[in-house]
């Protein structure tokens, strides 16, 4: 794996994704090649964040600081890990499902990098969750990713401009409810104890 090729895109993504999207539109590449070149890669570092951050660092409370089991925060990185890549293909299958009704073309490869790529801030974004504290901001930081989404869609799947923001916006309400089901199968699953104990509402 070329790791020096996945902090150059990472950067280009973030400093000038306009023209990183040309470039990822004209490149070819297979679902493999997506997945194991670059999404496996990035998806890990919130997981591994996360777990260390939970059960090294720990979460702090009013009183005091909690570490979550090493056993949880395991179950909490894979369930995280898996999920997230399995989102992206779910996202990916939806737009492009949902292509014919914006004007655009049903083109599985490409939307499959549109949300892929677009992922990019917020797996980035996941470093911070090596300090449970800063979690919050993983979302703020995240918001980047919507602008990504809206400029690879614009790049790669062509709707007309007059559909664009329709398309956008439907696509981003699924992406909200991916997220929130992922979110919740992931709390419920590795922390469904910690719940039952009172630790987290």
């Amino acid at each position: 794996m070329d790791f020096n090729a996945i902090i150059k895109r990472v950067i280009a993504l973030v400093t000038s994704p306009k023209t990183e999207w040309e470039k990822i539109k004209n490149e070819p590449m297979t679902t493999a090649d997506m997945f194991l070149k670059y999404a496996v890669i990035l998806a890990a570092i919130p997981a591994i964040a996360g777990f260390i951050g939970y059960s090294v660092i720990g979460i702090s409370f009013g009183f005091g600081t909690v570490r979550v089991p090493v056993g949880t925060s395991l179950v909490w990185a894979i369930l995280t890990y898996v999920l997230s890549l399995a989102g992206v293909f779910v996202m990916a299958l939806i737009i492009d499902a949902l292509a014919p009704s914006f004007g655009s073309q049903k083109d599985m490869n490409r939307s499959l990098k549109a949300v892929l790529f677009s992922y990019t801030a917020t797996w980035v974004a996941g470093i911070l969750f090596i300090i449970p504290s800063l979690g919050i901001l993983v979302g703020l930081v995240s918001l980047y990713t919507l602008y990504l989404l809206y400029v690879g869609m614009e790049i790669l799947k062509e709707p007309p401009k007059d559909k664009l923001m329709g398309y956008f916006v439907v696509s981003l309400v699924v992406a909200i409810v991916v997220y929130f089901v992922i979110g919740l199968i992931v709390s419920r699953v590795a922390f469904g104890s910690l719940y039952t104990a009172g630790l987290f509402r």
